[in-house]
């Protein structure tokens, strides 16, 4: 049954005073009585998004809107990938999941079918965040620190890394300091283990570290430095210059000119059907006026910043909602037809991929990577991953 098709027999039930089993209605939007979203850990401003969203769909639709929070990117992607959970407010991790690069190059995952629904920019900035007493004032300044390294935390990584690139360093040139996850990586320059560590600029624990003895800085990325933003997009293509005017020692009057992607990023499987895809979509749109207070970053949602040409294909319930509302256009579609033909070379490379059940962690990894750059160089697709 096509979602209009769906959506009109619901109306047609409820003008009738029939219920729906299972549905939570309120207009078009309707949605089972329980779904599921994995998030970052319960500390992080993508999760107290996520929570603060979830308690207004409750309120206008009855439905229940389970946050399970993650610490790494495993946590957050395994549930999505085995269908035990109906969407991921993810971070950059879902276009590593697409490309199959880094964690997503093992035996367990491959490239991974995802779509997005919708993102999330708002007036922070995703950033490096230093310790006020390590007198890193510019990007050029960490060579030689120490940098927090979180285990099976890509995202958090290939950011630093992104950062890094910047000055013309990598993490050869700083000492990497391993950390379990998110949190560790800050309470790692509290406690005066590490020196610099990547994290939104509104999160809590920016102002946690602000408030420690060593204080907190934020180095910039200045925008007049082309040469340092062209070393940074061949590292980090999702990336695009913003000044953020909140966050922790950031305000209007005192901004911070750095880096932005989306986050969280709303996504799920392409598998996932387009009844329940359109009204999560819908059903968060409409709620914004009362949610985009609640929680730190919020106000990100906006229909304004949606970019419908980003890093990732839309899933189609999703495009079916931003065609009604008229910000889906020819130039998106035919950028989301090349994204999806990206996504299926790769997926289809990995597939036909001889041995790889049988192949050493580090090997199958080698020749994935051979495999796949081969398959996109002869497409005529940028690698972006080496």
């Amino acid at each position: 049954m096509s979602s209009k098709i769906f959506r009109t027999v619901a109306a047609v039930a409820v003008a009738a005073g029939l219920s729906m089993a299972g549905s939570a209605m309120a207009g078009e939007v309707m949605l089972p009585k329980k779904v599921s979203w994995t998030a970052y850990g319960t500390t992080a401003s993508g999760y107290a998004q996520s929570v603060a969203i979830g308690n207004a769909i409750k309120k206008a639709y009855g439905t229940t809107l389970r946050i399970i929070p993650g610490k790494n990117d495993v946590s957050r992607m395994a549930p999505l990938r085995d269908k035990r959970a109906d969407f991921c407010a993810c971070g950059i991790a879902v276009y590593f999941g697409q490309e199959g690069v880094l964690l997503f190059a093992s035996k367990e995952w491959g490239p991974q079918p995802l779509r997005v629904v919708m993102t999330a920019i708002g007036t922070n900035n995703l950033a490096l965040s230093t310790a006020k007493d390590a007198n890193i004032r510019t990007m050029a300044d960490l060579k030689g620190k120490r940098v927090s390294w979180v285990r099976a935390g890509d995202a958090l990584n290939w950011n630093v890394a992104a950062n890094l690139a910047f000055a013309g360093l990598t993490w050869d040139d700083v000492k990497k300091i391993e950390v379990s996850g998110f949190k560790a990586s800050i309470d790692a320059i509290i406690n005066g283990q590490s020196d610099a560590a990547f994290m939104s600029t509104i999160t809590p624990h920016a102002k946690r570290l602000a408030a420690s003895p060593r204080g907190l800085f934020w180095p910039e990325l200045p925008h007049s430095d082309k040469a340092g933003w062209k070393r940074m997009a061949n590292a980090h293509p999702v990336n695009q210059a913003h000044v953020a005017t909140s966050g922790a020692n950031i305000s209007k009057d005192n901004p911070h000119e750095g880096a932005v992607y989306a986050y969280p990023a709303l996504v799920t499987n392409a598998s996932k059907g387009s009844d329940i895809v359109y009204s999560m979509l819908k059903g968060v749109v409409a709620q914004f006026d009362n949610y985009k207070n609640a929680a730190p970053g919020g106000a990100g949602w906006s229909i304004k910043n949606q970019n419908m040409t980003w890093a990732l294909p839309y899933h189609e319930g999703a495009i079916e909602y931003w065609k009604e509302v008229g910000i889906w256009s020819d130039a998106a579609q035919k950028h989301n037809d090349g994204l999806i033909k990206r996504q299926n070379l790769l997926i289809a490379t990995w597939k036909a991929l001889p041995g790889k059940d049988s192949m050493s962690k580090d090997d199958l990894r080698s020749k994935w990577m051979s495999a796949r750059g081969m398959a996109l160089k002869k497409a005529g697709l940028p690698l972006v991953f080496n």
